[in-house]
């Protein structure tokens, strides 16, 4: 046996990997030592044996499982390689994407519990400004309003259905909001088939309708049974206050804390309209 071989043990730490990884790699024939010793079964390595298991440590790091790079170096075809590399790629850019949907459903989650913990008591009427939203919106045949909490469980059950029947991730599924025309509004006609969740820029274009922003009159309510008593106290407050209201009504849950109640869906909403305010001139001006 040649001195300058290297045990198994020598050659797993001067390259950073353990020995059982390089036993793997001598099963699978992706690297096998340069000698065995037929009495102790030891194994022995060349020091030029480095730039091989470079190698596959780097098409690791290219994300290769190590079947594909014993294929690869079995068939010594750089247009494999580039194929495989091809493919690797398209495959981390679905995965990058898919994260990137994860960290945001995150990022909102946080914001919903930030903004749950910082609203106001049940019953407070807001001014505020909302920024533009990226909504999916579903129809039904059904007239919720015309129905108990289970219907409403039945209604985001479809909406569930409906975004895995499009292939769209089911992390979209949370803080759903409901529609109602601003004619029948104003008349407090509560009739509405439309049911939506909030989407980031990530969602496929196409499918997404824009809440544009603007000044809302809000109030916010923590049961789900009182909506449309609360929403009459939401118009009553523009009524008052001479507010234009410019837009269709939104129920909007701000936050779902069902952990705390297995019951039901415990929800935090916020009932809002969009408004415009008359410009009073001042007459002594100029």
């Amino acid at each position: 046996m040649n001195n300058d071989y290297l045990s198994i043990g020598e050659m797993a730490k001067m390259n950073h990997i353990t020995v059982t990884t390089l036993r793997l790699y001598d099963e699978l024939d992706l690297l096998k030592p340069v000698y065995v010793n037929p009495e102790t079964n030891y194994r022995y390595y060349d020091i030029k044996q480095n730039a091989r298991l470079d190698l596959i440590q780097y098409m690791k790091e290219l994300q290769m499982n190590l079947k594909e790079i014993k294929e690869l170096l079995d068939k010594e075809d750089i247009n494999l390689i580039e194929a495989i590399l091809i493919k690797k790629k398209q495959q981390l850019s679905i995965q990058i994407n898919d994260l990137q949907r994860t960290k945001d459903a995150i990022s909102r989650t946080i914001y919903s519990l930030e903004r749950y913990r910082k609203s106001p008591p049940s019953g407070t009427i807001t001014l505020e400004y909302i920024d533009r939203r990226r909504i999916y919106v579903m129809h039904t045949n059904i007239n919720f309003y015309e129905h108990d909490l289970n219907v409403y469980e039945y209604l985001l059950t479809q909406l569930k259905n409906d975004l895995i029947a499009h292939h769209y991730p089911q992390i979209y599924y949370c803080n759903a909001g409901t529609f109602l025309n601003k004619e029948r509004f104003l008349k407090q006609e509560f009739i509405s088939d439309r049911i939506f969740v909030f989407v980031d820029d990530h969602f496929p274009e196409k499918e997404i309708q824009v809440i544009e922003n603007g000044m809302y009159a809000c109030i916010y309510l923590d049961d789900f049974h009182q909506e449309i008593n609360y929403a009459k106290r939401l118009l009553d407050y523009c009524k008052m206050n001479h507010l234009t209201i410019c837009g269709d009504y939104i129920c909007e849950v701000l936050s779902e804390l069902s952990i705390f109640d297995h019951h039901e869906r415990s929800m935090f909403l916020r009932l809002q309209v969009p408004v415009s305010f008359k410009k009073i001139v001042d007459s002594h001006v100029g």
